[in-house]
């Protein structure tokens, strides 16, 4: 059983009477690496703020292992953030920038010499420790803010965006870096972006934010594989998304097409909302599947193909490494695990599916 770390207690915030957060409550645990997930506006930012004291809630009580320290000042806080901008000295060079903290808090020459080796050996910056900030390339920036933020041996790590000024590849290198760190550290870290990849390819936990309120939270493969609402599954990866009649138990109705599935419990005959992901749509030859289909444009992904598919009124998602020419005739296939059925929204902020969404009824 990991150990509670923090603790955000019904937690709102305000700024010119527009509500960011509204009665907010999560759990993070020791060692964890959290993502804090969602759109800009969704809230994710101002949690972190929070938990770093840099914000104070409206209403709510932020708790560190045990301890109410919804008044504490940052710099009393056990944690250290990095952000998006990395706020690097720039009249000071590489060891003095991951120095500040240390000399801030008195600590001798000689442990922060040895502080400044240890997290240039971390980060892969060995040797770096005289150069200027501005001699570096951003990945090398980003790795000098996290040194100097992680010599200060803080219990938990928060970062803003770190990777969202990298260009695509230095990203990708940065968050493996990042999984690294957090495994070698063995501190909690909490990781705020609106990059799905990015949090399903680093977190043991995401928060899926929205509208200031939690929508889903649970382990990558339970985010992906089981969106609890539309807008869940519409923003964690992508996917075809419909709304459909659950007809009975281990039936729903998409597309005026009956599907087998394996979800229980729905009622006979209730509208409800439908994720299959594109990797889970198999194309086969007429006749073979459940819904006919006709190959409308096509792409090449390098691993994969990405396919629309016209059928039953709908433009379906595919990806698929079997090459089909535009205008091919083809069936839609689908296993009953491959469909995921979820509850109607019942409110705004799960909606994923407008009307003007949804496809035409077409007329025999």
């Amino acid at each position: 059983m990991k150990k509670e770390l923090i603790r955000l207690d019904h937690v709102s915030k305000s700024y010119d009477g527009q509500m960011i957060l509204d009665d907010l409550s999560l759990v993070i645990h020791e060692n964890e690496f959290v993502t804090l997930l969602g759109p800009s506006g969704c809230g994710k930012t101002t949690t972190l703020r929070i938990i770093g004291g840099f914000e104070k809630p409206d209403t709510g009580k932020v708790i560190f292992d045990g301890e109410d320290i919804t008044d504490l000042a940052p710099n009393k806080r056990q944690l250290n953030t990095v952000f998006q901008k990395y706020a690097l000295f720039t009249h000071m060079d590489v060891g003095e920038n991951i120095a500040f903290g240390l000399k801030i808090k008195n600590k001798p020459q000689s442990y922060i010499d040895d502080k400044i080796r240890y997290a240039l050996k971390l980060v892969n910056l060995e040797g770096f420790e005289h150069r200027m900030p501005e001699s570096l390339s951003g990945g090398q920036q980003q790795r000098i803010a996290i040194a100097r933020a992680i010599v200060n041996e803080p219990k938990v790590l928060l970062l803003d965006e770190p990777l969202g000024a990298l260009d695509l590849k230095m990203r990708q290198d940065m968050q493996y870096e990042l999984i690294r760190l957090k495994n070698e550290l063995g501190i909690t870290f909490i990781y705020v972006t609106h990059d799905q990849e990015e949090a399903l390819t680093m977190s043991d936990h995401i928060i899926v934010m929205n509208q200031g309120y939690i929508q889903q939270e649970g382990s990558p493969e339970d985010i992906y594989n089981e969106p609890e609402n539309a807008f869940v599954a519409d923003f964690i990866g992508d996917s075809n998304l419909m709304k459909a009649t659950f007809v009975r138990d281990g039936l729903v109705r998409i597309l005026d097409t009956d599907f087998p599935c394996v979800d229980k419990g729905f009622g006979d005959m209730k509208p409800v909302d439908v994720v299959i992901r594109p990797e889970d749509v198999e194309l086969v030859s007429r006749g073979q599947g459940q819904m006919p289909g006709v190959v409308s444009h096509v792409i090449f992904k390098g691993v994969h193909y990405e396919l629309e598919v016209q059928a039953g009124g709908f433009e379906w998602l595919v990806h698929t490494t079997k090459f089909f020419e535009v205008g091919t005739e083809v069936d839609i296939r689908v296993d009953p695990f491959n469909i995921q059925v979820m509850n109607r929204p019942a409110s705004e902020d799960e909606e994923a599916i407008s009307p003007e969404d949804e496809p035409p009824v077409l007329q025999e």
